[in-house]
């Protein structure tokens, strides 16, 4: 386990490497001038504009940026925004209000996937799972942008359940309504693999041989069939958590969520290569540690999984 978990930990090293050096070219490569759109119309002296461009190494080649960026991530320095802004202050005031944000969705979305997925399979061919199925098909095709406006303006505005916008405060009850929105548009394939691993389990030959032994149906469904047909949905939400982390902001610009997603959309537009680069690499870190803890858990779901050396 051990060496399994050494070896995981030693492939963050070329991911890390090849998803900085990739996301630093392609901010690099983007066309404009960065430093000259910060003053719109009225640029100032072309010497203010280059003791700028020195300032943030952008009058350097593309491979003297990138080491230097690599050098500063080594002393913890992420580096500052066009603003003065440290780049790690404004990772720890954005990135927590986005995790709770991820965290409420993915909870909401595991626990509908799993009462609902479950008892389409045991209902299978009913009209609750072909209405199920219907619902999780619609849920997949409507954009995450329609949901969000649609339950801002029921939900939020007519009905006045959740507050329609989050703000400043953003604590865990603010953030109800854009979790609710993101575990819906994620939870329609956590259902079907749900359901699908659930009725392939039900024909396995262990699980009529449990019921020939006597056991009841409430041990055989939640402790049997139910803990082996949660690992395809388990790697579902493990790679749905990352696609949360970095793609919650379409629903954070609409909800007014002041987290990682509205900030990587203002950089992005301002070419701030150190704070794209800088959050990009925390999330590679964390989406290859998350994996880890995934692999892991399988070996709890289903006990003939072993690591070997």
């Amino acid at each position: 386990m051990a060496v399994y978990i050494l070896k995981r930990i030693l492939q963050v090293i070329p991911v890390f490497l090849g998803a900085t050096l990739l996301i630093y070219f392609m901010v690099f490569a983007m066309p404009g001038d960065p430093i000259a759109a910060l003053f719109g119309d009225k640029q100032p002296p072309e010497a203010l504009l280059n003791q700028l461009r020195e300032r943030y190494m952008l009058d350097q080649p593309f491979i003297v940026q990138y080491l230097n960026y690599l050098g500063g991530i080594l002393r913890l320095d992420f580096g500052t925004t066009f603003s003065g802004q440290d780049v790690m202050e404004v990772l720890q005031r954005t990135f927590p209000v986005t995790l709770r944000l991820a965290v409420m969705a993915i909870a909401i979305a595991f626990v509908i996937a799993i009462v609902v997925g479950l008892t389409s399979a045991l209902l299978k061919g009913t009209v609750f799972d072909h209405a199920m199925l219907v619902v999780a098909l619609i849920f997949v095709a409507v954009p995450i942008f329609v949901l969000s406006f649609v339950a801002q303006f029921f939900l939020g505005v007519q009905l006045e359940w959740f507050r329609p916008t989050v703000g400043g405060q953003n604590d865990w009850g603010d953030l109800w309504l854009p979790a609710i929105v993101l575990s819906l548009s994620i939870y329609a394939t956590s259902m079907r693999l749900t359901r699908s691993s659930t009725i392939e389990t039900l024909g396995q030959d262990w699980v009529r041989t449990a019921y020939s032994k006597g056991l009841s149906r409430g041990r055989v469904i939640p402790v049997h069939v139910l803990r082996n047909s949660m690992i395809p949905m388990v790697t579902d939400i493990a790679a749905q958590f990352g696609v949360l982390m970095v793609g919650a902001t379409v629903t954070e610009g609409i909800f007014n969520v002041p987290g990682v997603g509205n900030q990587l959309y203002t950089a992005i537009i301002k070419h701030e290569t150190p704070t794209v680069v800088s959050f990009v690499t925390v999330f590679v870190v964390i989406y290859v540690l998350i994996n880890l803890l995934v692999d892991l858990l399988y070996g709890l779901l289903d006990p003939r999984i072993r690591y070997v050396k």
